[in-house]
């Protein structure tokens, strides 16, 4: 009987403790040498693919892990550096890679932004920099590297061209296409270097497909394939897609490659309907991504049996691949390190080992390799997992219930409750403030660490907290900012923090997963029913408001934003358990306000990045993303402020549901765009107060004055100077104190000149 392939799309970088995360971290501050680096960096990548090897895969790829960002890998190959960074050709220098990630005192980083709808971000490539050449096959050492060192013929894979060029920005006087076509003989060069090598599949990954894919963007792509098929006859294509069901279904399967990759769990049963109705081309292979690569939670696999038996009555076992729904980059790397997860929880979640796992497991029973009993034991994992009394609380349930047909909005209308919160809290014109955290040095991390471990008492450690708030609030207002902040120093990450105090809410040790560049995070897993335990950021901000008399925020994470950057169990709608977390927030609103917070921000920075990738999904997402927002902040007084913030994204598509949140002041990210998201307001008129952020806080430059007043008089070109607030893109956690400092005092004195200048304007 021919046999079923398993393979993966790529794996995670990080190492189990953030072994790659380390070592970067450790070459920026100068504590070792780029040969170490890159020493402790092969040893990471090669356990990788040892552990991938040892789980039994058919397919293992290379060229999946990454320096930094692997969109930036394929700019910097091609020698797509921009002119800023004073490049002179060849293979791209380490620390030019570096600075075009994270900036220079003399050269602003390139634009981040969110790859899709994940919580991952990617370095935007600048297309107008240079001619591209490609200066370095990277993917060609990482596969030669492989065969040598671990004997594994791998599979290299590329961001294929489409894709990058659609990733990017700045195309100059050419066109989509007319980019393409440039690179498509650089990309040919690189498959031929593979061919000669040896390589036999080649995945080329074109996520763009998952989308709203114009019928010209396919025409492009039929194009661009075949150009590459003649280059490299003898290499098998694998051409990839993920996160959602594919347009132009017919045409994509039939491209001029061997091989075709579709999403069978976020495309669902739109995927599988497409392939039971459309067929699929005889001797072309089917990559078939069958477990979620993207969550955590364990697979019922006698459920994804019935899913691979529909698919095998279509495409025989001698050419279909199973394979996880996108690249496992998303996910932690193993369960195996985590020690305190309850056991009914424990049981019921795979990582990217265990989902390589599954895969095995899987392909060995779909080749009567193993038993189907061996499925059994997932399926009562899931279902003891869905009987658990964290995911029955009636009390939730109930009050869930309840807000069905519930008015979300606020009593009086935003334009009359701005001027009444403006007047009761006295604030000049042009007022500043900061997004919410400050930099938390060592000390601060050491302290938060000695007291979870139980090495520093309650009463020593709120001592500590209360020291750090007392020095931010005086360097606050000697800086002369209008409303001021605790600075969260008592937080780790903005959602974690709120996670651990809210009932239905589970922790890891190792979870991490990359955000970007070596930032890591550990996002939480939401098993059971929602629900507020006692209040969480009461006592920080009421001391705060204590030592001042300017307004101090109160900092909430939003329903949204908390339910966007955790796992969120997948055994109810996405819609009530954003709502369960809404209702659990509203509580800590109320607390606020009862201890004398007048301003509150709800933060949503990822309400953008959550929208569905397909047009027609998006009205339902942003309906149940304004109802969360408002219910965690529809029962306050009319004099008190409601901020909410956001960051990175296009806002053009989605200004009327940002406009429905109905927030009295929201902050947006747009000095890494270059003042681009302005034009997002020049057709609309937004009506309530808004800073568009006007410095970049991901990169530790001090920006010139001037800087700070173009970014503020573009705004105010187009926005109402008696609405706006100026204020830095994000938090300031991961930044130094100097630094921070003299930012934060440019961006005041900058705020002051412009409000002479409009107050001059008036008389």
């Amino acid at each position: 009987m021919s046999k079923v392939q398993s393979s993966t799309l790529g794996y995670p970088r990080i190492g189990e403790k953030r072994e790659w995360k380390k070592a970067l971290e450790a070459y920026w501050g100068d504590k070792v040498s780029q040969e170490e680096l890159e020493v402790e960096l092969k040893q990471i990548r090669l356990t990788n693919l040892k552990k991938q090897q040892e789980a039994g895969l058919s397919l293992i790829p290379v060229g999946d892990f990454s320096l930094y960002d692997h969109v930036l890998d394929t700019a910097v190959s091609f020698g797509l550096v921009p002119e800023r960074f004073a490049y002179d050709g060849g293979p791209v220098p380490l620390d030019t890679y570096f600075a075009i990630a994270r900036g220079t005192n003399e050269a602003v980083a390139s634009e981040m932004t969110k790859w899709y709808n994940t919580n991952y971000h990617y370095i935007v490539p600048e297309l107008d920099s240079r001619k591209p050449e490609l200066v370095e096959n990277r993917v060609l050492a990482l596969y030669k590297e492989a065969r040598e060192e671990l004997g594994i013929e791998a599979k290299p894979v590329l961001l294929g061209p489409v894709s990058f060029v659609k990733l990017s920005k700045n195309y100059g006087n050419k066109t989509l296409a007319e980019h393409v076509q440039q690179l498509l003989p650089l990309y040919a060069q690189v498959l031929k270097e593979l061919e000669e090598a040896g390589a036999s599949w080649v995945q080329i990954d074109e996520p763009f497909l998952n989308g709203d894919v114009a019928k010209s963007d396919i025409e492009l792509l039929q194009e661009a394939y075949a150009f590459l098929g003649q280059e490299a006859p003898v290499l098998n294509i694998l051409l990839q897609t993920y996160f959602e069901a594919v347009d132009h279904y017919e045409q994509v399967v039939d491209l001029p490659v061997q091989g075709i990759g579709l999403d069978f769990v976020h495309g669902g049963e739109a995927t599988l309907r497409q392939l039971q109705e459309k067929g699929f081309p005889d001797g072309k292979v089917l990559a078939a991504g069958i477990i979620d690569g993207r969550n955590i939670w364990r697979a019922d696999l006698k459920g994804v049996q019935a899913l691979t038996s529909a698919i095998g009555k279509i495409v025989p076992n001698d050419r279909l691949i199973l394979q996880p729904s996108c690249s496992l980059l998303h996910v932690p790397v193993t369960v195996k390190t985590e020690q305190k997860l309850p056991d009914v929880l424990a049981a019921g979640v795979a990582f990217a080992d265990e989902k390589l796992a599954e895969i095995v497991t899987l392909t060995k029973v779909l080749n009567r390799d193993a038993d189907e009993r061996t499925l059994e034991e997932s399926r009562r994992a899931v279902e003891a997992l869905n009987a658990s009394e964290s995911r029955n609380n009636p009390t939730v349930q109930r009050e869930l219930a309840e807000t069905e047909g519930e008015n979300t909005s606020r009593t009086v209308a935003a334009k009359e409750r701005y001027r009444r919160q403006q007047e009761a809290l006295g604030l000049p014109l042009l007022p500043t403030t900061t997004i919410g955290s400050f930099p938390q040095t060592k000390e601060v991390r050491k302290q938060r660490l000695d007291w979870r471990r139980g090495n520093l008492s309650n009463e020593n450690y709120d001592a500590f907290i209360r020291k750090e708030i007392d020095k931010w609030i005086d360097i606050q207002e000697d800086i002369g900012l209008d409303v001021l902040v605790h600075g969260e120093f008592e937080r780790t990450d903005m959602v974690e923090f709120f996670g651990e105090k809210l009932d239905g809410f589970q922790f890891t040790t190792f979870g991490w997963v990359q955000s970007y560049g070596s930032r890591c995070v550990k996002p939480p897993i939401i098993f059971g029913d929602v629900s507020f335990a006692e209040t969480m950021t009461v006592k920080e901000t009421h001391y705060a408001q204590s030592k001042t008399k300017k307004p101090v925020k109160g900092m909430l994470t939003g329903p949204v934003t908390i339910y966007n950057w955790s796992f969120p169990r997948v055994d109810i709608s996405e819609s009530n358990v954003v709502n369960q977390i809404a209702l659990a927030l509203r509580k800590e609103v109320q607390a606020l306000e009862e201890a004398g917070i007048s301003v509150i921000q709800v933060d949503e920075p990822a309400l953008r990045e959550g929208l569905p990738l397909k047009r027609e999904k998006w009205e339902q997402y942003l309906e149940q993303s304004v109802t969360g927002f408002k219910l965690s902040v529809n029962k306050v007084h009319t004099e008190t402020q409601i901020h909410t913030h956001m960051c990175y994204s296009d806002f053009e598509d989605i200004i009327a549901a940002i406009d429905a949140l109905d927030a009295d002041v929201i902050s947006i990210e747009m000095s890494r765009s270059h003042g681009e998201l302005i034009s997002s307001f020049e057709d609309f008129t937004y009506n309530k107060g808004i800073g568009l952020g006007v410095y970049d806080i991901h990169s530790p430059r001090v920006p010139a004055k001037e800087e700070i007043s173009r970014n503020i008089d573009r705004a105010l070109s187009v926005l109402d100077k008696e609405l706006f607030w100026i204020n830095p893109d994000c938090g300031l956690k991961t930044r130094q104190e100097p630094e921070t400092v003299a930012a934060l005092k440019v961006m005041v004195d900058a705020a002051e000149d412009a409000r002479k200048r409009q107050l001059s304007e008036v008389k």
